[in-house]
């Protein structure tokens, strides 16, 4: 339950969200965050309506602040794989100059897929006097000047967890592309494949940009589990539907999938 006693008389609260892909719920995170911080941090969000807050967050471009009440929200559409977003270093700027009660994150994924980054960001945050709240998982929150051994224990687990899961995919998808340059020659000398780029005959997965191949890699595994349909996934990565088919049809251990 909330504790008046543990934060301030008029608290300063932050949210941030993130997801990969258009299709990924925005306010499906929102929903769960927002309530919480009325509920367990005491903040108050003006009487808002938490649904047509959470809309008016998705239309809104990614590293946009939205003010609402006692709390910000930041948001990025992005990969979790890094820490390189626009909403995540405007969250962490306003930690170390503003005078921060509290942050909530839907889940530790949201934060990111790197146990590094997931560690160093909650030890910044904390170091700057901010708690920080998970709301998914349950875990208790982190504190300034606090150690709970039992939490950071289970933050590790989760944390190197989902790095596990980026670092499979990933093997799995060097893989691929070994089998490939030694079966295919259109590998060598054909265009490549939608998130890689070519040099010298060698594929090398495309870092940044709308068709970078962490983004590309999150829509095909959306389109292959029935969440995304081809035309939506052809729309968020700026392709065609073909490509795409093909991409998960004919090319899909090269994604991980």
């Amino acid at each position: 339950m909330f504790d008046p006693n543990t934060l301030h008389d008029d608290p300063t609260v932050l949210v941030y969200a993130r997801v990969s892909t258009a299709d990924q719920k925005l306010p499906r995170q929102l929903l769960s965050a927002l309530p919480y911080t009325e509920r367990m941090l005491g903040a108050d969000l003006g009487g808002a309506d938490v649904d047509d807050v959470a809309e008016h967050v998705e239309a809104v471009g990614g590293g946009q602040a939205v003010e609402v009440g006692d709390v910000t929200i930041y948001h990025d559409k992005s990969t979790g794989t890094n820490t390189n977003r626009d909403g995540y270093r405007a969250m962490m700027d306003r930690v170390k100059t503003d005078d921060v009660t509290a942050v909530a994150f839907h889940d530790t994924t949201r934060l990111g897929r790197s146990l590094q980054d997931i560690d160093a960001t909650v030890k910044t945050l904390t170091d700057n006097g901010a708690q920080v709240h998970f709301v998914r998982e349950g875990l208790p929150p982190f504190k300034p000047d606090e150690q709970d051994p039992m939490g950071t224990l289970m933050l590790q687990m989760l944390g190197a967890f989902a790095e596990w899961e980026v670092r499979t995919k990933r093997m799995n998808t060097r893989e691929g592309i070994a089998a490939r340059h030694q079966s295919d020659d259109d590998y060598h000398h054909g265009r490549p494949p939608i998130g890689f780029q070519k040099e010298s005959g060698h594929l090398y997965e495309q870092q940044s940009g709308p068709q970078a191949f962490d983004r590309v890699a999150t829509v095909l595994d959306m389109v292959a589990a029935g969440e995304m349909s081809k035309r939506k996934a052809a729309g968020e990565l700026n392709t065609s539907r073909a490509t795409i088919g093909n991409a998960i049809d004919d090319r899909g251990e090269l994604y991980g999938l």
